[in-house]
């Protein structure tokens, strides 16, 4: 055989051997899938609610316009400090004051003309009381008369004059009584008007009242929405009055945030929180939930999920939670972007696994592996709900690893926390479970053949650092 032949046999087996090796390792290797893995670890575990909103003052008020006029001077600015009592803004207050001084007038009026009845009535009186005694004199005298007439010791004429004088005096007693109850009406009628003129000059003070502004809380001046030269109206009906500004009392600060309709059942009042102000960065604000929001709020529209045209709307809800912060800093002002922490649950050394190691099968998936490799797959208790029902029932479990292969074990869980979850049952600690890739956890069926890679990812060497 000639030396070029002998080179083509040689190779030519060389291949054949090499394609038979190639075929044999990948035979070997078919269906063996790369995972990381980790131990079940115990541990302490804090399960925590993350919502983010905006620093709000516990007390606040927005001040309205009450009267009508137009704005003449704002005497605080935003940022100013300011005490119950103090003057904001004043209105243009020329006819409201003029209002008040002729109305000061008219009750002036009134008080001298209830000082002239009350006079005139007590006169009355003074007169009713002296003709009572002119009566009673007369009456004695007419009495004495008709005894002396009868015993003859008097004459006719003068019988007839006592009786007369006992007749006008009853007549003027009448007269008099009259007087004095005319001149008490005139009285009870003056009192009335004067009672009216006051309760009007109440009404022209208040008027006038309205055009200066005053705070009605302690507090800062965090929002002013008008300028001088504008002009204020009061509230009607449905509509409110022009807003002017806001008075917030920051002496107890508050974190107001939405959380997320999912997670509003872990949430109590009391529980303990962190607060992250975005306008504070590197420092932590200790705190505790005050209020916990009983209606939702629509995610977009902020509206109440349970009105009338909202009520059919499948968009996502949230719930307002006030967290007060225990000792907020005086820098603080409402409106700043937060981010609050709440502590819902916490529980020392228990069984935990990361959370992206627990993986869902169907009940049927499960059964036909077993079928395919039995004593390779763990199914749930025969007595756990989980294998009772339809054969569609998911399971939730961790891939256990066994000999380079997997066995699915159902697991439940409790508590939550940031990057791991609580195990009640189906491990022991020390257990070596497969915790990614995500893509192998969602691929990987229970008794396959795995490979364990738990070396660092390799940097990309491309990308900027």
């Amino acid at each position: 055989m000639k030396t070029w032949q002998k080179i083509t046999v040689s190779l030519a087996v060389t291949l054949l051997v090499a394609a038979g090796m190639a075929f044999a390792i990948h035979q070997w290797t078919k269906g063996i899938i790369t995972v990381q893995t980790g131990p079940v670890v115990r541990q302490d575990l804090t399960s925590i609610v993350t919502a983010s909103g905006e620093i709000r003052p516990k007390n606040y008020t927005n001040v309205l316009g009450e009267g009508i006029g137009k704005i003449t001077d704002i005497t605080v600015k935003e940022g100013d400090r300011v005490r119950k009592g103090d003057v904001l803004l004043h209105l243009e207050n020329i006819q409201p004051g003029a209002d008040v001084q002729a109305q000061a007038a008219t009750v002036d009026a009134a008080e001298a003309g209830m000082k002239a009845a009350a006079a005139s009535y007590d006169s009355a009186v003074a007169t009713l009381a002296q003709r009572q005694a002119d009566l009673d004199k007369a009456k004695l005298d007419w009495q004495r008369s008709q005894e002396l007439y009868k015993n003859q010791l008097i004459a006719r004429q003068e019988y007839d004059a006592s009786k007369a004088v006992y007749d006008g005096a009853v007549a003027a007693f009448n007269a008099v009584q009259a007087q004095v109850a005319q001149t008490r009406a005139a009285r009870e009628q003056t009192r009335s008007t004067l009672d009216q003129a006051r309760a009007q000059l109440t009404h022209t003070r208040d008027v006038l009242r309205k055009t200066t502004y005053t705070a009605p809380i302690d507090g800062i001046v965090s929002y002013i929405d008008v300028r001088v030269g504008e002009n204020v109206v009061p509230g009607i009906q449905n509509a409110q009055g022009s807003f002017l500004m806001t008075i917030s009392d920051m002496s107890v600060v508050t974190a107001e945030v939405k959380v997320d309709e999912t997670d509003i059942t872990n949430l109590r009042t009391g529980q303990s929180a962190e607060i992250t102000i975005d306008a504070v960065p590197g420092k932590t604000f200790t705190g505790r939930v005050t209020e916990v929001g009983e209606l939702a709020i629509l995610r977009t529209s902020g509206q109440a999920a349970m009105t009338e045209t909202t009520a059919n709307t499948q968009e996502a809800r949230d719930f307002k939670v006030v967290v007060t912060l225990d000792n907020p800093p005086p820098s603080l002002r409402p409106g700043l972007s937060t981010t609050a922490k709440i502590q819902t649950a916490h529980k020392a050394n228990v069984l935990t696994v990361p959370i992206q190691a627990l993986a869902v099968r169907s009940q049927r998936a499960l059964q036909e592996a077993q079928q395919n490799d039995s004593g390779n797959v763990t199914l749930a208790a025969s007595n756990s709900e989980a294998t009772v029902g339809s054969a569609k029932a998911d399971i939730q479990g961790v891939f256990v690893v066994r000999n380079n292969r997997v066995v699915f074990v159902p697991v439940q869980t409790g508590i939550t926390g940031v990057t791991d979850i609580e195990v009640t049952s189906g491990l022991q600690e020390g257990d070596q479970i497969v915790t990614g890739s995500y893509k192998a956890l969602r691929t990987l069926r229970p008794g396959g053949k795995i490979n364990v890679d738990n070396s660092p990812p390799k940097r990309d060497e491309s990308s900027p650092s």
